[in-house]
């Protein structure tokens, strides 16, 4: 699936505040990925998966400075790895 037509499958709702022609998945994925993870369907979910593959989804939220507690016990618990790992996680405890 190209660049354009993940965009345009991602639930609307999720970038109310983004003019969604000008987007760019590659630009800000971490902006992208957070939304999904938190608010987003399955469906956007596995849009995502399928552009941006869980390796660079498990780097991308590694870097976040917060993150949804359900959302970080999901995405660690899909790629395996530990809560520590995460940016957020540290931040918080």
């Amino acid at each position: 699936m190209s660049e354009r037509e993940c965009i345009s499958n991602l639930s609307k709702i999720l970038f109310w505040d983004i003019d969604m022609e000008q987007a760019n998945m590659d630009s800000c994925p971490s902006q992208i990925i957070q939304r999904v993870l938190e608010y987003g369907t399955l469906n956007d979910w596995q849009i995502i998966l399928s552009y941006y593959g869980l390796d660079k989804i498990v780097d991308e939220c590694r870097k976040l400075r917060s993150l949804d507690p359900i959302a970080l016990s999901f995405i660690s618990s899909i790629s395996h790895t530990n809560k520590e790992e995460y940016r957020c996680y540290r931040r918080v405890h």
